[in-house]
């Protein structure tokens, strides 16, 4: 503790908060809106400083947590809230855990460095040559706003798994204290707000200081008729194209990592030797959960970065094709759609209180429902921010040009903009709450999954294809209605807002999302750690809930994908100036498109599926070869070699790194080829199949992995009964629900999760080089296909 009054963390974010205020942002016009500019730069650079200091506080909280009891460390054995518990082997696997992890990241952000070098040239180049002539002031703003979006979203996944993997012993630890289920629960929560607020905060101001700075280049963005309002924002679309790609690579990549060690550690251990899951036994159980981290941390931050991203600069573009909203509105009804997630952050903020401190978690069954009601409170305490918001930032009225026929223009309100986010809102929260009766074993869609094992593993594949399938409905439905309202309440600006609305809790659903990680890693630890059975059982209990919240994640974040791709190809229609009978179904070029366009969720996900597989099946011989060639590693003998852990973490690690460059190739090339060769119209029609064809596919791979995963848990808890039997752990059962377990890892975990990037990137890459396309032969590609 230093003598100054002010403590280290309160000069930083003085420091911090100066600096950003002092940048010289240049002025901007008083218009129609009750906030003027300077307010809403005021309203958006506080709330995302406070979302900042707001994860520094937490991250201090959770370092409280001491490993070893003592102030400076140094001793293996200590006293934890109250329970003497042998830490050192703890430590030692806790630091094995840390050093894959960060070998991983360091290995997979080098070559997105050189990804950002190399594409960020191409964006320079393609982007600036517009009109058969080089315009290199633009080229070279989206170039800067591609690398700032890179790099970004590689420090929100290496912010994510920093902190997880900080925290995932930090849990274990106060498992086993006195207090175990508050204690534990609120250092997994406060870690994943660490993420979820450092996250919000530093996309939002890093999004907004990148449009001042636009401004001085553009200075008259705000003068009628200039088009430099459409100019600016289309070189802030590169920001959600270098988010976008590099979450491309964290899904994948991370994806592969974390199933190929899952289901070679659950094969090898489970199925083949029949020992317990993360026994420490088995070499693959670092790399497992190492994998934890780098797949569901890293990767689904750099994934909800990208949507955040995306939408807000999808709703900027079509939002500054509209005259009216900038001579009415001026800067600040343009920044409406961040105003949204500025004023998410302050609602997310105050409701994780009562996660942690109103309501806190005191028994099991208090777990689930804190989470539930986070995600409740949120969206109920956002629907009339979002009419203040709106209110306050948006003229009373403004036109907007419909997206198919640019000629027809109608008015916007405020009020219709607030029903587009609200749908937007409470459509997320019902398509996560139908994720969860379809995946949690609470409810009869697993039970009756988890039953059929009773006939072997093939009817339990079956009924699992059955239950993803059929899961799709609902959430594919309330999509339909969602984008239905949205478009005709205010066309694709509507769709927009609805996008954003859906991510306007963003902070509390990633900090919902890191938490399962995080649990399933300390439950892990205190298995390796060989700790007492009571430690297993508040962690498997924390890590249960976070399963069921985990689907609830997915589901949140494939639905709020399907909107922000659907966004961005009406930002996509717009700036490449087609209209409904440009992009008709009867033109053969664009029907052929669209089909093949459906068939790229496919292709990607078989890629990703066989990935994995491969990666699995060297992981499995390897933990063979082991248990083989190390004498008494599989007995358990006393003395024994230690497994060779870094091994199985250098399979995932080459095996992700290897496999995850063909299905981003897929993906980045496609709508380039389509636009040079095709034209800008074939890119469109091959935009809407992907997108159509991905969120299909999306939820019912997640929704199948998901739900043979809680049936086998269900199994292991000794609630199936066969003929007044008790069919648990080891059973035959049992065996038949473990094979379902591991056929859908690489389903949720992978080409599921990685498919909402599939939609997105496709559509925000057509966006960024939509002038470009326009450049060959007026839009219709060098091939120039009859329509």
């Amino acid at each position: 503790m230093a003598n100054s009054i002010a403590s280290p963390e309160a000069t930083d974010a003085f420091i911090i908060v100066s600096g950003i205020i002092s940048i010289p942002f240049p002025p901007v016009t008083m218009a129609n809106s009750i906030a003027s500019p300077e307010a809403t730069d005021a309203f958006i650079i506080v709330s995302g400083i406070i979302s900042i200091l707001f994860a520094i506080f937490q991250f201090k909280l959770v370092s409280r947590i001491s490993l070893t009891g003592a102030p400076g460390g140094g001793h293996s054995e200590t006293l934890v809230s109250g329970v003497n518990i042998d830490t050192s082997k703890l430590i030692g696997i806790y630091e094995a855990i840390r050093e894959g992890a960060d070998s991983f990241l360091k290995a997979e952000y080098t070559m997105c460095a050189y990804f950002i070098v190399a594409f960020g040239t191409v964006v320079l180049l393609l982007v600036s040559y517009t009109g058969g002539e080089f315009h290199i002031e633009e080229g070279g703003l989206t170039c800067v706003s591609f690398v700032a979006g890179g790099l970004t979203s590689m420090l929100s996944g290496w912010i994510g798994m920093k902190v997880a993997v900080f925290s995932n012993a930090r849990t274990t630890v106060m498992a086993a204290g006195s207090n175990p289920w508050t204690d534990a629960f609120n250092t997994a929560f406060r870690a994943g707000s660490v993420m979820g607020f450092a996250l919000v905060g530093l996309s939002m101001l890093v999004l907004f200081i990148l449009a001042h700075f636009f401004t001085l280049y553009f200075d008259k963005w705000d003068v009628a008729g200039s088009g430099e309002a459409l100019k600016l924002t289309e070189c802030l679309a590169g920001y959600g194209l270098g988010g976008s790609a590099i979450a491309l690579f964290g899904r994948v990549g991370g994806g592969i990592y974390t199933k190929a060690a899952d289901v070679g550690a659950d094969l090898a251990g489970k199925v083949v030797e029949n020992i317990p899951e993360d026994d420490p036994r088995n070499p693959a159980t670092i790399a497992d959960n190492v994998g934890d981290n780098v797949g569901d941390v890293a990767g689904m931050g750099s994934d909800l970065f990208g949507s955040f991203a995306e939408a807000t600069c999808a709703a900027l573009v079509v939002a500054s094709n509209s005259p009216t909203l900038i001579a009415a509105g001026g800067w600040s009804g343009l920044m409406f759609p961040v105003t949204i997630s500025a004023g998410g952050v302050i609602v997310c903020l105050l409701c994780s209180f009562v996660a942690t401190n109103i309501m806190p978690v005191k028994h099991e069954a208090d777990i689930e429902t804190v989470l539930k009601v986070q995600l409740g409170l949120t969206t109920l305490v956002l629907t009339p921010v979002i009419y203040a918001l709106a209110a306050l930032f948006l003229p009373s009225t403004f036109e907007l040009s419909r997206v198919a026929d640019p000629t027809i223009s109608f008015d916007f309100t405020p009020l219709k903009a607030w029903a587009c986010v609200i749908s937007g809102l409470w459509s997320g929260c019902t398509i996560g709450f139908i994720t969860e009766y379809y995946t949690s074993h609470s409810y009869s869609p697993v039970r009756e999954v988890a039953q059929s094992c009773e006939t072997g593993a093939a009817t339990n594949i079956i009924y699992g294809l059955a239950l993803g399938y059929r899961s799709a409905i609902l959430p594919v439905s309330l999509l339909a209605i969602v984008v239905y309202i949205s478009f005709w309440l205010g066309d694709m600006y509507g769709v927009a807002l609805a996008a954003l609305g859906m991510l306007s809790n963003l902070a509390t659903c990633l900090a919902i999302d890191v938490y399962g990680p995080i649990c399933d890693n300390a439950g892990g630890i205190a298995e390796m750690s060989e700790l007492p059975e009571n430690v297993r059982d508040v962690t498997d209990a924390l890590d249960a809930a976070g399963n069921t919240t985990a689907a609830i994640g997915k589901g949140f974040a494939i639905g709020s994908a399907c909107l922000v791709g659907l966004a961005l190809f009406g930002a996509f229609i717009t700036r490449a100036g087609l209209t409904a009978a440009s992009v008709s179904l009867v033109s053969p070029l664009i029907f052929a498109s669209l089909i093949f366009g459906a068939m790229i969720p496919y292709w990607f996900s078989a890629m990703t599926m066989k990935s994995v597989g491969k990666a699995a099946n060297e992981m499995v011989k390897e933990v063979a070869r082991q248990f083989r060639e190390i004498p008494g590693l599989l007995e358990g003998t006393p003395g024994h070699a230690p497994a060779d852990h870094a091994r199985c973490i250098a399979i995932s690690t080459d095996a992700s790194l290897r496999e995850m460059v063909p299905p981003a190739i897929l993906v980045m090339s496609t709508p380039l080829l389509f636009g040079i060769f095709l034209g800008v119209d074939s890119v469109a029609g091959m935009l809407a199949g992907a997108i159509v064809s991905s969120i299909q596919m999306a939820i019912s791979s997640s929704n199948t992995g998901g739900a043979w995963d809680n049936a086998k848990k269900y199994v292991e808890k000794g609630k199936l009964v066969v003929d007044g039997v008790v069919q648990g752990k080891g059973s035959e059962i049992h065996k038949a629900a473990v094979v379902g377990d591991t056929v859908g890892d690489p389903l949720k975990d992978t080409s599921g999760p990685a498919l909402n990037i599939v939609m997105k990137l496709m559509a925000i890459l057509s966006l960024v080089f939509a002038d470009f396309f326009m450049s060959i032969n007026s839009g219709k590609g060098l091939f120039d296909l009859p329509r």
